[in-house]
């Protein structure tokens, strides 16, 4: 078998166990249209005055958590949540091929991971059952227009927090703090972005990972539909590098073993989970789900479970900011 033969082979088990397999009742593998009755009950408790752009003099800064925090049968009368609990679920955006985020685990056919945690939190706060979920697989480039449209009730993809998305969506408070770096091949001699002039480095469409590659005009930029299309590229030789945030790239370094990641991270990439912004009632409850969470260890659990073996130890979640 040829040394790029046995390169493909593991993704071509993860695409493999990505599109088939056993799945949730409420779990998909596409987007559909949302139905008018559905739209309609999403957005039944939002809040007109938050359609407007957001100032953006903090970009952390998210809206202040609900105190107490509701519980599942005492949700807001009109409220997003109860809209949500009448449904009978909560309809989230997710990723199906980052692993240790959110992968298709190719034994049970779940999708699993950090991310899909935090959004398992919130459908148990608002419905009592953290399995009342359904689990809609989008690329990069779909997060912001499936919110748009009131497709999904949030976006749990490693989603970095920016000034220019805040325009568009509303974001939680920080649940992770990522950051940028790049993977190569393990006989490169590169260290770091500077020592790629020259090369061809992909990443997602519409991604702050592409955007950052305007700092280094001697790069190539390819732009990939995921993380995984670029895995492909990368293992057939079409690019020579990938870059992404430090987790996804830690999870498709562990799929390919001819792989591997340099150099220090050089951004900052804070994850928030995303909503509509006509929807600010459903942030503020996020919010005060996720302080929860950090304060009583289910966070630092779910990190200890899917990161720290990948990343290392941290010391505490990163905390809330609010004001806006």
């Amino acid at each position: 078998m040829s040394r790029l033969a046995v390169r493909v082979l593991p993704i071509a088990l993860v695409l493999a166990t990505a599109l088939a397999g056993c799945t949730d009742a409420y779990d998909e593998t596409v987007v559909p249209s949302p139905s008018p009755s559905e739209s309609a009950t999403a957005s039944s408790g939002s809040s007109s005055s938050a359609s407007e752009p957001v100032a953006c003099e903090d970009v952390l800064a998210s809206y202040d958590p609900l105190d107490p925090l509701p519980g599942p049968t005492d949700l807001p009368a009109g409220s997003t949540m109860a809209a949500i609990r009448e449904r009978g679920r909560l309809i989230v955006g997710v990723s199906a091929d980052s692993l240790l985020l959110g992968a298709r685990d190719p034994i049970s056919g779940q999708i699993q991971g950090f991310d899909i945690d935090m959004a398992r939190l919130v459908a148990a706060a608002i419905l009592g059952d953290p399995d009342a979920i359904e689990l809609r697989v989008i690329t990069a480039a779909q997060r912001i227009p499936v919110l748009v449209d009131h497709e999904v009730d949030l976006v749990a993809r490693n989603m970095t927090i920016t000034c220019d998305r805040w325009e568009q969506v509303a974001f939680s408070a920080e649940y992770y703090r990522s950051g940028q770096k790049v993977l190569v091949t393990l006989d490169s001699t590169a260290t770091s972005m500077a020592d790629l002039d020259g090369a061809r480095v992909c990443a997602p469409a519409s991604s702050t990972s592409l955007a950052r590659l305007d700092e280094y005009p001697d790069v190539i930029p390819v732009a990939g539909t995921t993380h995984t299309d670029c895995l492909v590229k990368f293992q057939q030789g079409e690019v020579d590098a990938i870059t992404g945030d430090d987790t996804v790239l830690a999870g498709l370094a562990a799929q390919d073993p001819y792989a591997k990641v340099i150099g220090d991270a050089f951004s900052d990439e804070p994850y928030g989970l995303a909503m509509a912004p006509d929807q600010v009632d459903l942030v503020s409850f996020v919010n005060a789900v996720l302080d929860q969470a950090k304060a009583d260890g289910t966070w630092m659990a779910s990190y200890d479970r899917w990161l720290a073996p990948a990343l290392g130890p941290i010391d505490a979640p990163p905390p809330s900011v609010y004001g806006r």
